[in-house]
Parts: C-alpha cells; structure tokens; sequence
C-alpha cells in the first residue's frame, strides 16, 4: 500500500535538479547525430536567400514568379552565347586550321573559282579561295614548299621574308581568311578586293635571295 500511495504524491524538483537533468538529457550522443551539418545549414541559409530574392523580384517583374523564370533563362541564354562568342569554347572553335583542304587543285584553280563565287555574291567562299589561290601561287613558283597542315598565318610569315614588299599584305591576308573561314566574320567586297590585290602582287613580285 505504501508504494502505491507514494505513487501519487507529487514531486518536486527546483531549478538545479531541472538544469541538471536537461543537460543530462541533451549530453546524449543521439541529439549530436541529430544535429544538422555546416554544409547543411549553409545550403539552408543559401535557399532562403534565394527564396527571399525570388519573392522580391516576383513582386517587380510582369508576370510574378513565372515572369521571374522566364528572366532568369534569358540571362543563362546570353551568358551562353557570350561564352560562345568570347570564352573558351570559342576560342577553341576558331583556332585556325590547315589552308589547303584539298591539294590537288592548282592556283588557277581557286582563282577560278574565287571569281565565279564572287560573281554569285558568296563572298565568303571567295575570300576563302582567292587566299588559297595566294598560298599555292607561292609553292607554286617555290617561295614556299608543299607542306600539308600549314596555316595561313604561318604561310604569310614564311612567305614574308623573301617577299618582304608583300609581308604586311600577306599578315593582312591571312588574317582576314582565318576570320572569315574559322571566325566567322562576314566577308566584304572590299577584302575580296584587297586579297585579289595581293594574289597579283605574290606573282609578279620576284623573291629576293638572301645575301
């Protein structure tokens, strides 16, 4: 009978016995385990700002938060295009390449065929065979020699040194087919014109043999 009246009697615990029994209690491994992650609190803290930037903007932007979306895919569109135009993909994309495709045609060849493109307005593909006529005019009467693989920077650099009237014509030849043929910048009449200039200037320009 004593156990069980004493069952029923209240207990009471003061302030110490209180603190003492909390700390007992949270110095348990298992409230630790429970505990979130730094990485997990920061995702946490990062979300929420994200959150209340999201919010804010819904509040400015026509169309709330799917006008919102809608902003944010424009600007991951145009920094895309950006780093296509500019960043390394680009620069990867344009790296100059070989002149010569195909070497089996001779310089009359592609000037022939730098003409009749010029006539039908495709200014590109004449730019680009009015230049290549320029490189095999020069193997062709021995400036430079048969190479497969050789760019067009380097052929007007090689080509520099015995034709040195023709070195800064050459360096802007071969500039304007490697951003034409590999950059892909529009082609002009005018720079038609000027490698036109320089395919005349390379055949009747006699190499100087050094001293």
């Amino acid at each position: 009978m004593i156990p069980g009246l004493l069952a029923g009697v209240p207990v009471v615990v003061d302030a110490d016995d209180a603190r003492r029994a909390a700390e007992a209690e949270l110095s348990d491994p298992a409230y630790a385990l429970a505990q979130p992650s730094w990485f997990d609190r920061a995702i946490g803290w990062l979300a929420e700002r994200i959150a209340d930037l999201f919010n804010g903007a819904a509040g400015l932007v026509p169309g709330g938060g799917f006008g919102v979306l809608v902003l944010i895919a424009v600007l991951v569109l145009v920094i895309v295009v950006v780093r296509l135009r500019v960043g390394p993909l680009a620069r990867s994309a344009r790296r100059p390449a070989a002149v010569f495709a195909d070497r089996s045609r001779t310089a009359q060849d592609y000037r022939d065929a730098a003409e009749r493109a010029f006539a039908a307005g495709e200014l590109d593909v004449a730019v680009r065979d009015r230049f290549r006529a320029v490189v095999r005019t020069l193997e062709e009467r021995g400036v430079l020699d048969e190479r497969a693989g050789r760019t067009a920077d380097e052929a007007a650099r090689e080509a520099g040194g015995p034709l040195p009237s023709a070195r800064d014509a050459l360096r802007q030849g071969a500039e304007l087919f490697d951003a034409v043929h590999y950059g892909g910048r529009p082609a002009t009449a005018e720079g038609y014109q000027h490698l036109a200039e320089l395919d005349e200037l390379v055949r009747r320009t006699r190499p100087e043999v050094p001293a």
